[in-house]
């Protein structure tokens, strides 16, 4: 269980790296349980080689937040601050209780990796279109694959706020604060006339169902985050965009350009998931498209994913990418945290 313990040890780093000091403490505390062949080390057996990629501690999170957010474990509540809690020590012994009397609904939830949809990372999105726009100015066909709900597919309905102003409607109830910063993204005019997702589980975040696996996978101590989807799923409700239960691989396969658009292929914090063979169909029909494109006829590959610019030995960045043709050009526009804001623009 060592391999496990450690893993989710380290993944509680990441969490309190990343602003949430509820799930690094929590996630510690669980490692320690792992180690000492507690309850969570029977809860989560099976899973000892799961790789770091499939997140098992997040899905692990995602059911107890979810009984949360549904009642089903009203004594948490008071630690959740979700919904209304404040996070402490003592909530240790409630979070064992409830893992061993929901231990069956627990592990059904490690079948199922995380569906964040998260909505701040369309700061990287539309900033990125931005500068396309700008260099090929034709209206966008927008698909996304691992899109979960495709609450980013409507990302021209959000609203940026930088250095003192502001990109996107004002009427918009989705607000990124201290979205860009270093040299700020072209206004050019952005008009997506098309918009299509691809998962291999897509959520319906029209559904109450939906929006509540979303949210119980978002950490319960960055509320900014929780209103930034609540927000965005009611943007989506008014924004219809199409959304398909379909692999990577087979969703490009069916991409097509149309002359006098640019066809943009976006993902985000995906590329992670998927396994050798879907990277590499993928690819493959990416290089087709691209020898495709012409001046009147552009694609355009865009991406936020995690990359060791320095080499293997290199931290990990998430940086923004933009591999575009005819040019066949292949750029870092910035980094950001996967998250989303602030993306430092390069």
């Amino acid at each position: 269980m060592n391999g496990l313990s450690d893993s989710v040890r380290r993944q509680g780093r990441i969490c309190a790296r990343l602003g949430s000091p509820m799930y690094g403490e929590l996630l510690d505390r669980i490692a320690d349980d792992i180690a000492a062949g507690g309850p969570f080390a029977e809860l989560l057996a099976g899973h000892e080689a799961d790789p770091m990629a499939d997140a098992t501690p997040l899905r692990l999170l995602g059911g107890l937040h979810r009984m949360v957010l549904t009642g089903a474990a009203p004594r948490l509540a008071a630690f959740y601050p979700s919904a209304g809690g404040t996070w402490d020590s003592s909530a240790w012994p409630v979070i064992v209780d409830s893992a061993r009397e929901h231990a069956d609904r627990l592990r059904a939830t490690l079948a199922m990796p995380p569906q964040t949809n998260e909505v701040g990372r369309a700061a990287a999105l539309i900033g990125a279109l931005l500068r396309l726009v700008d260099r090929f100015p034709y209206p966008v066909r927008l698909f996304e694959i691992g899109t979960s709900g495709g609450l980013n597919l409507r990302a021209d309905h959000f609203r940026f706020r930088y250095d003192g102003d502001e990109w996107g409607p004002a009427w918009s109830p989705v607000v990124i604060e201290n979205a860009w910063q270093g040299r700020r993204p072209p206004d050019a005019p952005l008009r997506i006339v098309e918009r299509h997702g691809f998962d291999i589980t897509p959520i319906d975040v029209t559904a109450a169902a939906g929006e509540l696996t979303l949210l119980s996978y978002v950490w319960p101590d960055m509320p900014e985050r929780m209103a930034r989807l609540r927000a965005a799923v009611n943007i989506a409700r008014q924004v219809p965009a199409g959304l398909d239960r379909m692999s990577a691989a087979r969703a490009v396969a069916g991409l097509r350009l149309v002359r006098g658009t640019m066809t943009v292929l976006w993902h985000s914090i995906t590329w992670q998931y998927l396994d050798d063979d879907e990277r590499i169909g993928v690819t493959t029909r990416a290089a087709e498209l691209a020898a495709q494109a012409d001046a009147a006829t552009p694609f355009v590959w865009l991406s936020l994913e995690p990359m060791r610019r320095g080499g293997p030995q290199s931290a990990n960045e998430f940086v923004v990418r933009a591999r575009c043709w005819p040019d066949g050009t292949d750029e870092v526009l910035g980094v950001c945290s996967p998250h989303g804001p602030p993306v430092v623009w390069e």
